[in-house]
C-alpha cells in the first residue's frame, strides 16, 4: 500500500459525506486536483484488497471492517512513515512506500493533516533551522504537506534530486534561473544548486517535527 492509498483510507474513516463526492472533489482532497482517474484508480485497487465497499452511483464509500484498523472516534491519527531523507548531502534514494505509522493526537495537526506523510531525518545539516520553534535533529520525524506547490524562500523543503531525498531550506535565484537548497546547521554545509536540466521534484513542505 502506497502513500495515497493510505491518505485515502484515513479521508474515507474521517470524512463520512465521501461518498457522496465525485472523483474530482476526492482527488482535490488528495492533493491530486484535476486528476479524477488517479482518485479512481486507489479506489479500485483498495476495493481489490478487500478494505473498502465502493459504489459512488448509491453514494456508498465506507471501510470494511475486517480492513483497515482505524476509527474516526479515535484522537489518534495515522500519518504513513515513508522512508528517510538526509539532512546533509542528498544520498538516500526517495521511496514512496509506507514503512510505518506514527501515530499522534489530532489535536497536534492541522485541519489538512490528510495531505501529510512524515519522513525519518538523517543527518545534523537543519539542526539549527526553525519549524515551529523546533530544530530538525537526526533521527526526528519530519511531517511534510505534499499538497503546497509555491514555495517562498527560506521555507523548508522535502526535495528529490536525482531520486534521492534531502530536507533542506528553498531559495529561487530567480538572476541565475536556478533553485538553491541550503543547509541550516552548526555545521559547514555546501548549498546544492539545481539547474534546468537536473531531475527535480519538490514533494512537500515541512510543516511541523515530531522529535524523536
Amino acid at each position: 500500500m502506497n502513500i495515497l492509498q493510505t491518505q485515502l483510507l484515513n479521508l474515507i474513516a474521517s470524512t463520512p459525506e465521501i461518498g457522496s463526492m465525485s472523483l474530482r472533489k476526492i482527488a482535490e482532497l488528495l492533493g491530486v486536483k484535476g486528476k479524477p482517474q488517479i482518485a479512481k484508480y486507489h479506489l479500485q485497487q483498495l476495493e481489490k484488497a478487500g478494505l473498502i465497499q465502493v459504489n459512488l452511483e448509491q453514494n456508498i464509500l465506507k471501510l470494511v471492517k475486517k480492513g483497515y484498523n482505524h476509527s474516526s472516534k479515535s484522537p489518534l491519527f495515522a500519518i504513513p512513515v515513508v522512508g528517510a531523507a538526509n539532512c546533509g548531502p542528498a544520498v538516500t534514494y526517495a521511496d514512496q512506500k509506507v514503512e510505518n505509522y506514527l501515530k499522534i493526537s489530532s489535536s497536534l495537526l492541522p485541519r489538512n493533516k490528510n495531505r501529510l506523510f512524515a519522513i525519518k531525518a538523517d543527518g545534523d545539516s537543519m539542526n539549527q533551522a526553525d519549524v515551529n520553534g523546533k530544530t530538525i535533529e537526526s533521527g526526528d520525524y519530519v511531517l511534510v504537506d505534499r499538497e503546497v506547490s509555491n514555495y517562498n524562500n527560506g521555507e523548508i523543503v522535502l526535495a528529490i534530486i536525482d531520486g534521492l531525498a534531502t530536507i533542506k531550506e528553498f531559495y529561487r535565484d530567480k538572476l541565475n534561473n536556478r533553485i538553491i537548497l541550503k543547509a541550516n546547521s552548526d555545521h559547514e554545509y555546501m548549498p546544492i544548486y539545481i539547474g534546468e536540466d537536473d531531475q527535480f521534484i519538490i514533494n512537500g513542505k515541512v510543516v511541523d517535527v515530531i522529535k524523536n
